[in-house]
């Protein structure tokens, strides 16, 4: 007889058993230390919320020109990944899974946080419309320059490597972002890639870094330590595309083939509006990708209920409820209360507005 899932039931993730449906998502924190090492305390907050199924951490540059944020950690170096380890023992020793998410910003930078000053890279030459975190304030991206046909490889290569070294620190696995306006996102989308080369163009060719991003990993890993976050309708970071239906179903086509473990869709402009694109089919992407589906933006738990019990989605992640609330599988199970989100410390500083946080049982003792 068969019983209808739970957002609590556990669940099998490749070869992993998550203890329930609820992920904690990728949320940047911006407190890396000398060499974009985790800062120490990053051990003590993944840990305070390892009740979730699932941790995909804080978006983790791939190489040094990968960075467009201040304090933002990377997994390429040998420090990095010792900074790394004590977090993934930390969350394995409380019960947990984690994830690091994988991440190149391409255009959505600036010059001071890239090597030698360069200009930041990306498909075209196109300035983003957009702001970053930099020299402790938000100041507008620089303008990048156009990445040589011969070194988009390279960048490849860089995606490889870093998920190598997540293996070294422990993690059970990457998350590629392919999301919210940067790099991947950037090939994908008409209104940043205006190439006339392979990757740019047609449906097919904006697709094709993407498609081999993960093709490299799922190489290096293993398809089921591979998943993908992607924002099919989200304007983040000034990203915009001429037909992203068609540009999307192609991708879960592609997706479908390379069969990475998951794919974690963002519904809906990323931390906004869930209803901007209302003409969008999330539904007929679901249909072409056969692996495990993860949704995320503005679920409340009976939202979350309603698709995992109606078979939309397998996972349900939560982003800024994770922060405040680092017991929130234990708080949606109780229907609240929810600690209210101290949203001047959610870049930089330290253990203020980071671990400092009460659980249920902190606030009763």
């Amino acid at each position: 007889m068969s019983t209808t899932p739970s957002l609590f039931d556990s669940y099998r993730l490749g070869d992993l058993t998550l203890s329930n449906r609820i992920v904690m998502a990728p949320l940047t924190r911006n407190r890396a230390v000398a060499g974009l090492v985790p800062n120490p305390l990053a051990v003590k907050y993944y840990r305070q919320r390892a009740s979730a199924g699932l941790i995909v951490t804080e978006a983790t540059q791939v190489s040094d020109t990968a960075q467009g944020y201040q304090d933002t950690p990377g997994v390429y170096t040998d420090a990095q990944v010792a900074g790394w380890k004590p977090v993934t023992e930390a969350v394995r020793a409380a019960g947990g899974r984690i994830f690091v998410q994988l991440w190149h910003v391409g255009r959505v930078s600036h010059r001071s946080l890239q090597p030698g000053g360069a200009a930041p890279l990306a498909p075209s030459a196109i300035r983003a419309q957009t702001k970053t975190y930099v020299n402790n304030g938000f100041h507008d991206v620089d303008e990048p320059r156009a990445l040589e046909l011969s070194e988009i490889a390279g960048v490849v290569d860089d995606f490889r490597k870093a998920a190598a070294k997540a293996m070294e620190a422990g993690f059970d696995g990457v998350e590629i972002h392919g999301a919210n306006g940067y790099l991947i996102d950037q090939f994908l989308r008409d209104g940043a890639n205006q190439r006339t080369d392979a990757y740019g163009g047609s449906i097919e060719n904006r697709t094709r870094f993407l498609k081999e991003v993960t093709a490299a990993i799922i190489g290096e890993i293993g398809a089921a330590r591979t998943g993908i976050r992607l924002s099919p309708v989200t304007p983040a970071n000034g990203l915009s595309d001429s037909n992203p239906q068609a540009l999307f179903n192609h991708v879960l086509d592609v997706l479908e083939d390379l069969k990475p473990v998951y794919v974690h869709m963002i519904e809906g402009a990323t931390g906004g509006p869930r209803d901007i694109a209302p003409d969008f089919d999330f539904e007929a992407l679901r249909k072409r990708y056969s692996g495990t589906w993860m949704v995320n933006n503005g679920y409340d738990r009976a939202m979350a209920d309603k698709v995992i019990a109606e078979g939309k989605a397998d996972l349900v992640a939560f982003g800024k409820l994770f922060i405040s609330n680092p017991d929130l599988v234990e708080r949606l199970k109780r229907g609240g209360p929810f600690n209210e989100l101290d949203r001047d410390r959610l870049y930089g500083g330290g253990e203020q507005g980071y671990t400092t946080y009460p659980t249920l049982e902190g606030a009763a003792a």
